[in-house]
């Protein structure tokens, strides 16, 4: 299994970045996808989730109205659209698939930084 994100970077407060996560090793569209993020000093937390094949998403409190978890199951890929960014966005983000439960299922990826500053 590999998880590959791609698209942070260096971005004003109120600018956008659009992040991309390719999955390879499983069968993608069948589990639900999420984007969590890590800022320094602080543990992991889940972003955003999108379903297999409802598309049904959901979104953590901070993030809602300003993200948009997307994906395209011909890519294996998962989306995170970020608008408005904050400087509190600013952390490494990740993607991972679900199990049933709600459990991350995979190893970490490298993830992909997001650094929102002035």
């Amino acid at each position: 299994v590999q998880l590959v994100e791609s698209g942070g970077g260096l971005v004003l407060p109120g600018g956008s970045l659009r992040l991309s996560c390719a999955a390879s090793g499983f069968t993608f569209s069948s589990y639900a996808m999420s984007w969590y993020r890590q800022a320094p000093g602080k543990g992991r937390e889940l972003v955003a989730t999108i379903g297999s094949t409802t598309g049904s998403t959901n979104y953590a409190n901070s993030v809602k109205g300003r993200f948009t978890i997307s994906r395209d199951n011909a890519k294996n890929t998962v989306y995170l659209e970020m608008n408005s960014l904050k400087p509190e966005d600013t952390a490494v983000y990740y993607c991972n698939a679900l199990g049933g439960l709600g459990q991350r299922l995979y190893p970490w990826g490298q993830g992909t930084q997001v650094t929102v500053s002035s």
